[in-house]
């Protein structure tokens, strides 16, 4: 049995509707869907009356929600015992990042940090898609997350969190020269990310706030935008990403920014961290990034 599974089942609780409750525990609906009928099949009975078109629990699910509040709870208050016990002694740095941003922004980021003043004690960073990320940070893996963040895309990071803009970027539309002389942007054939991608969640997110209809289906998808980045290069189609990522490539004609300005998706660089206090070293290090970079002012554009 997945802890997973029985967020899902309070998220729905919460939200009404599979739809609703799969868009806030940023999943698609068939997939959040298959993770209740996985539950089900652990407790096994049926927790939700599909027969009714509002939701409603059968007196099975009513039961085992107070076993999965309590059960939450529970696993909740022992997790933040056991890290503030090893907060008190830690002097390792744990960071979580998305694999364009562990390329593209961290090194040159760190680089700057440490010119002011040396992050002292042992830095670890883990690169991996946005899911696993976020999965990382509630589970109290890592301390820090730095990714790109969108208002209209949900997150995992809840009310438990907070954050500050580190800096900005653009999500955008290439292909290479080739294609762009036989097709239009929408056209062309169509290079996209899986819902793991922290990227094609807000991409998602963004066109569906703007009314924007989303690109025809794809013929290859991955989580990883250096892959579907390569893929753009060797003329297989369209992809957005982020410019940070192919700013080389567009100075050198490698790729084409396709599309128009209005396709272009502007968003943020954050680094998210836990609100509970955290170990000494991981303290003085949010203090050095607050002091380099106060809310509101982009210190690394």
């Amino acid at each position: 049995m997945d802890i997973e599974w029985l967020e899902d089942f309070i998220a729905l609780i919460d939200h009404g509707s599979f739809s609703r409750a799969a868009e806030a525990r940023s999943v698609s609906q068939p997939t959040f869907s298959r993770r209740i009928r996985s539950l089900e099949k652990w407790v096994g009975t049926t927790l939700v009356d599909r027969t009714t078109h509002t939701l409603r629990l059968t007196p099975a699910g009513e039961r085992f929600r107070t076993v999965a509040e309590e059960t939450l709870r529970r696993l909740r208050v022992g997790r933040n015992e056991v890290r503030l016990l090893a907060r008190a002694s830690s002097k390792t740095l744990r960071l979580a990042s998305t694999h364009v941003l562990s390329m593209t922004f961290f090194p040159a980021w760190l680089r700057q940090m440490d010119l002011e003043s040396p992050t002292n004690g042992t830095m670890e960073l883990t690169a991996d898609n946005m899911v696993a990320c976020e999965k990382r940070m509630v589970e109290g893996k890592s301390q820090f997350l730095l990714c790109h963040h969108h208002p209209a895309a949900a997150t995992r990071m809840d009310a438990d969190f907070r954050s500050i803009r580190l800096g900005e970027d653009l999500l955008i539309p290439v292909l290479s020269p080739e294609l762009a002389e036989r097709y239009a942007l929408n056209a062309a054939p169509q290079l996209a990310f899986t819902e793991e991608s922290g990227m094609g969640r807000i991409l998602k997110a963004a066109w569906l706030a703007s009314g924007r209809r989303p690109p025809r289906r794809p013929i290859f998808s991955s989580h990883l935008a250096s892959v579907l980045v390569e893929m753009a290069r060797d003329g297989r189609g369209a992809t957005w990403t982020a410019r940070s990522l192919v700013e080389d490539d567009l100075e050198s004609g490698r790729l084409v920014h396709a599309g128009t300005p209005e396709d272009d998706i502007p968003i943020e660089i954050r680094l998210w961290r836990a609100k509970a206090r955290q170990a000494p070293v991981a303290e003085r290090f949010w203090e050095k990034v607050k002091k380099r970079c106060p809310e509101g002012k982009v210190a690394f554009p």
